[in-house]
C-alpha cells in the first residue's frame, strides 16, 4: 500500500471532527486525495451496527446502556472495523490516498478494555484479526478532562456518552496508557488549547509524517 493512514482518538467532545476537517482541507489543498471516514459507521453495514452500539437495541426491555453484553459489544465493533477496512480503508490506501478516520482500534481498547473492564489483549487480538493487522501510521490523541469535554457536547448523550464520570475517566486514562505504550505511532495533543493551537500541532506533525512516507499515488 502506498497511501497514508491517520486516526483521531479521544473521549467525546474533544474536537476531533473540527480537526479532521481542517486536516482534510489542508491535504486537499496540496492536491492529495483524502478519504475521511469514521468508526463505528463508515459503511452501510457499519451504520446499522452504529445505531445499535450508540442507541441500544430497539425493543429491548432493559436500560439502553445495558442491553448489549460486553463480549457482544466487542464483536460488533470488530465486525464494523472488518467491513470498514475491507470496503473503505484498504482500497483507498492502495490508490495512494490519505485516509483519516475518526476513531479506530484504540477506541475499542480504551472504551471496552479501559472503560468496560474487558481484557485488552482479547480485544486487540480480535480487532487485529478483523483488519489483517492494519494500524495507522499516525494516531492523534486529543486529550482533555472528560468533564470539560462533555460540557462541549451539543446533542443528547448517546449510550457511550452517558456511561458516567467514572467510565469516562477510565477511558481517558486508557487512551493515555495506549499512547505511552506506542510513542512512535501516537501524538498526544492538549485539546483544552484553542482550536488554532491544536491544529498547529497537528499540521507540523503531519508534514513530517508525509515527508517520511514519500510521494504517494494519492497526489493528483
Amino acid at each position: 500500500m502506498t497511501g497514508v493512514f491517520v486516526s483521531f482518538e479521544g473521549v467525546d467532545g474533544v474536537g476531533k471532527t473540527t480537526q479532521v476537517e481542517r486536516l482534510r482541507a489542508y491535504l486537499e489543498a496540496q492536491g492529495r486525495e483524502v478519504v475521511v471516514t469514521r468508526e463505528p459507521g463508515g459503511t452501510p453495514l457499519g451504520q446499522a451496527i452504529r445505531r445499535m452500539l450508540l442507541h441500544g437495541v430497539e425493543g429491548s426491555d432493559v436500560d439502553g446502556s445495558a442491553d448489549i453484553a460486553a463480549r457482544a459489544e466487542a464483536l460488533l465493533f470488530a465486525a464494523d472495523r472488518a467491513q470498514h477496512v475491507a470496503e473503505v480503508i484498504r482500497p483507498a490506501l492502495e490508490r495512494g490516498a490519505v485516509v483519516i478516520t475518526d476513531r479506530y482500534l484504540d477506541s475499542s481498547l480504551a472504551y471496552q478494555a479501559g472503560g468496560r473492564e474487558l481484557t485488552a489483549a482479547e480485544i486487540r487480538s480480535l480487532s487485529m484479526w478483523a483488519t489483517n493487522d492494519l494500524l495507522p501510521a499516525r494516531t492523534y490523541l486529543l486529550d482533555m478532562d472528560p468533564e470539560l469535554s462533555h460540557s462541549r457536547l451539543q446533542h443528547e448523550a448517546d449510550r457511550m456518552e452517558s456511561a458516567g464520570d467514572g467510565f469516562q475517566s477510565r477511558t481517558r486514562q486508557a487512551f493515555l496508557d495506549l499512547a505511552t505504550a506506542e510513542p512512535d505511532r501516537f501524538r498526544v495533543i492538549d485539546a483544552s488549547e484553542s482550536i488554532g493551537e491544536v491544529w498547529n500541532a497537528i499540521r507540523e506533525d503531519i508534514d513530517e509524517v508525509l515527508a517520511a512516507a514519500g510521494p504517494t499515488g494519492g497526489a493528483r
